[in-house]
C-alpha cells in the first residue's frame, strides 16, 4: 500500500507546476483600478463632516441585492484569515510565495471597490456594515475540514470556493438593477475565475501525483463544504434570501460549481485509484446523489414559499383596491 506524501513532498513535487501556473496567471490577469468602478459624483458627506447620515430611503438597492452585496463584501473583508490559511498550507518560498502574495493583493481590490461603491451610493447602512465587519474579522475563518487542514484540503476547498464566489458575484450584479454595480461585479467575478483556474490546475496536478490522497481531500471538502462567510452576522438569513432568488442556491452549487470541476478532473473516468481510492470515489458518488435529491427538495420548498408570498401580495393588493 503506497504511503501518503508529506506536505513538504507535495509542495516540492508540485512547485514546477505552480511556477507554470503563476506565469500563466500573470499573463492573463488584467490590470484594473477600483476607483474606475465607483460613481464618485454620487458621494456626499456624512453627519460627522456636516452632511447627513444614512437613511434607508437613500438606497436604490432592493432587499435581495443588499443582502447579497453585504454577504459578498464581508466575505472579501476576511482576507487576512484566508491569507494566513493559504500561507500556512502552501509555502512562502519560490513560486508558492509569489502566488500567495499576488492572490492576496488581487483579492484585496475586491473589498476596496465594493465598499467604496456601497458607501458612495449609500446602498447599505455604513455603520451596520462596519459593525458586521468587526465581528466577522474578529471571528476569523476556519477551514471546513480544519482537523485535516493541509495543502490538499486547502487547494481543494479554494477551487470550489473561488468558483462559488464567482457565481455569487456575477448573479449579485444582475439583481442590483444598476449597470455600474453590474460592471463592477463582472470585473470581480473575472478575477475569481482566474483564481479558480490556478487552484483547479494545482489540485488536478495533485490528483496525478497522489490520486488516492487527493481524492480523500476533495471528498472531505465537498461533504463539509460551506461558504467562507458562514460565521458573519445574519449569514443564514442573507443566504436564504440569496438562495430563494437564484443568486446562489443548491442547484447552482451542484451544476455550476461541483460537477464542472469534477468533470475537469475526470474523477469518474480515472483508472489510477487503488482500492482505497475506489472506495472514496464510491462515497463521493453517493454524496453527489444525495446532493441531487437535496436540490429537488429545496426547490419544492422554495416554489411553495414563493407561491405563498405571491398569493399574499395579491390579497394585499385586492384589499387596498377595495378600500
Amino acid at each position: 500500500m503506497a504511503r501518503d506524501l508529506t506536505q513538504l513532498e507535495l509542495l516540492t513535487e508540485l512547485e514546477p507546476v505552480a511556477e507554470q501556473n503563476v506565469n500563466r496567471h500573470l499573463s492573463m490577469a488584467k490590470e484594473w483600478h477600483p476607483h474606475d468602478y465607483v460613481p464618485w459624483d454620487d458621494g456626499r458627506n456624512f453627519a460627522a463632516l456636516g452632511g447627513v447620515d444614512w437613511d434607508p430611503s437613500q438606497s436604490k438597492l432592493g432587499e435581495v441585492a443588499k443582502a447579497a452585496m453585504i454577504t459578498n463584501l464581508l466575505t472579501e473583508d476576511n482576507l487576512p484569515s484566508y491569507h494566513r490559511e493559504i500561507a500556512e498550507n502552501f509555502s512562502q518560498d519560490g513560486a508558492w510565495g509569489t502566488w500567495v502574495g499576488r492572490w492576496t493583493a488581487e483579492e484585496n481590490r475586491h473589498g476596496i471597490v465594493m465598499r467604496d461603491y456601497l458607501v458612495v451610493t449609500r446602498g447599505v447602512d455604513p455603520v451596520a456594515l462596519e459593525e458586521a465587519r468587526m465581528i466577522h474579522m474578529t471571528n476569523g475563518f476556519a477551514s471546513p475540514a480544519e482537523a485535516d487542514a493541509g495543502f490538499l484540503h486547502s487547494v481543494a476547498y479554494v477551487t470550489f470556493q473561488e468558483l462559488a464566489t464567482r457565481v455569487s458575484h456575477r448573479n449579485t450584479g444582475k439583481v442590483c438593477d444598476d449597470p455600474i454595480a453590474d460592471r463592477m461585479l463582472q470585473r470581480v467575478a473575472a478575477d475569481e475565475n482566474l483564481h479558480m483556474i490556478f487552484y483547479r490546475n494545482m489540485c488536478g496536478a495533485a490528483l496525478d501525483l497522489a490520486p488516492d490522497q487527493a481524492l480523500d481531500a476533495i471528498t472531505l471538502i465537498l461533504e463539509n463544504f460551506q461558504m467562507p462567510g458562514a460565521g458573519m452576522p445574519n449569514f443564514r438569513r442573507n443566504g436564504v434570501l440569496m438562495a430563494k432568488h437564484g443568486i446562489y442556491d443548491l442547484r447552482q452549487h451542484l451544476e455550476e460549481v461541483v460537477q464542472p470541476v469534477l468533470k475537469k478532473w475526470k474523477i469518474f473516468e480515472r483508472d489510477d485509484f487503488t482500492a482505497r481510492g475506489e472506495q472514496t470515489r464510491e462515497r463521493l458518488g453517493l454524496f453527489l446523489d444525495k446532493l441531487g435529491q437535496d436540490v429537488l427538495k429545496f426547490e419544492e420548498q422554495r416554489d411553495r414559499m414563493l407561491a405563498r408570498e405571491a398569493a399574499k401580495r395579491e390579497r394585499q393588493l385586492a384589499s387596498s383596491s377595495a378600500s
